[in-house]
């Protein structure tokens, strides 16, 4: 289990992984424009590979076909992307129609968020996100597009563990410095 999730999250992780997918357009005519190199059937068989019964697929949106997902054992949950329609939300076990903070450190969207304070632009969270079909590279993002994460889904757990999150300062402990020194000078 991922103990850093906040609790009404955490059952995602109790019996196995959770994977991170974006931007799968399945059967989407414009899919060729957006620079994919695989057909559907390659891309739902890496997913059929890796996904077990136990694990959870979050999808962060433009799904295209959900049928595509319908037989994959795993548990489900959808964060709404710009392609998607409210008919979309049968197939997930979980749907949300935004962005989603999932720790303290951790913010799930389908389009790429600025999360900076207001007054110091200090970074207070980390972006998973889709929707670019172009290799942008943003500090404290990761741009999950299937088309530029290369078809495979990121795996939370192996995520967490890599430390990225360390380098992101405590929204709670920011909040309490900026407190701090407006105290400190006399606001």
């Amino acid at each position: 289990m991922i103990k850093s999730l906040y609790p009404c999250f955490q059952h995602w992780s109790e019996k196995g992984s959770i994977y991170l997918i974006s931007d799968t357009h399945f059967n989407d005519k414009d899919r060729i424009f957006m620079g994919y190199y695989i057909n559907e059937r390659e891309q739902y068989n890496i997913l059929k590979k890796i996904l077990t019964k136990n694990d959870t697929l979050i999808h962060l949106g433009d799904v295209g076909n959900p049928d595509w997902l319908h037989s994959l054992p795993c548990y489900k949950v959808l964060i709404m992307g710009n392609h998607d329609s409210g008919q979309i939300k049968w197939w997930f076990d979980e749907v949300y129609t935004g962005p989603l903070w999932i720790s303290q450190k951790l913010v799930l969207s389908h389009e790429p968020l600025i999360i900076q304070t207001w007054d110091t632009a200090q970074t207070i969270a980390f972006n998973i996100h889709g929707h670019d079909h172009n290799d942008i590279k943003r500090d404290f993002h990761l741009n999950l597009a299937q088309n530029v994460y290369g078809y495979i889904p990121l795996n939370l757990n192996q995520f967490i563990k890599s430390g990225e999150l360390k380098k992101i300062k405590d929204i709670h402990r920011v909040t309490i410095n900026n407190a701090t020194k407006g105290k400190n000078n006399g606001m």
